[in-house]
């Protein structure tokens, strides 16, 4: 049996976050609603970033480099049931993620009302393929390297940047993750 992620039912989000409509995951897409979403940067004890290669059948940014697992919220679904859901669904694995800061993103594709976590795992995962075609860890150096010169997802690259500029590389925040 297929499953159809068009059909998925997402609620439609006001300016301020809130739930006004639900509608269809097709329909979302097709007419640029905005909707909540999960961003879930997943660091090894090393502190590297794990980074998949998303599927060509995703509905936005197929194809593309991706620093965060997670996605679009189910209708109802807390931000936090979400970011625990995607990681059993894309990785395979139970994460505990730790919520950071909300994210807003906006372009042509997509208007997102987002939520940011972090998480530790060192894998093995078990790799959704109708969603990840490959991915492994990579040093946040490496990441920006590999994103000068292939096509990653814009608004998990804009995540990465604000987690970043809050925590900067060397200071105790930052290396709390790493033991």
């Amino acid at each position: 049996m297929s499953r159809d992620p068009g059909a998925e039912l997402v609620d439609v989000l006001d300016d301020a976050g809130r739930p006004v409509a639900t509608v269809t995951r097709r329909e979302m897409r097709a007419r640029r609603l905005p909707h909540g979403a999960t961003y879930v940067l997943v660091f090894n004890r090393r502190g590297e970033l794990f980074v998949h290669l998303r599927s060509p059948d995703k509905d936005v940014y197929p194809g593309h480099w991706d620093v965060a697992v997670g996605g679009v919220l189910a209708a109802g679904e807390s931000f936090d049931e979400g970011a625990c859901r995607e990681a059993r669904e894309e990785l395979g694995v139970a994460l505990e993620p730790e919520p950071l800061f909300p994210f807003r993103w906006a372009d042509e594709q997509t208007v997102v009302h987002g939520m940011v976590y972090r998480a530790r795992h060192d894998g093995p995962f078990r790799l959704q393929p109708e969603e990840i075609v490959h991915g492994e860890f990579l040093a946040l150096h490496a990441v920006a390297a590999r994103a000068g010169r292939e096509p990653f997802c814009p608004d998990g690259l804009a995540a990465l940047a604000e987690y970043r500029r809050r925590w900067p590389a060397g200071t105790n925040e930052a290396r709390r993750l790493v033991p």
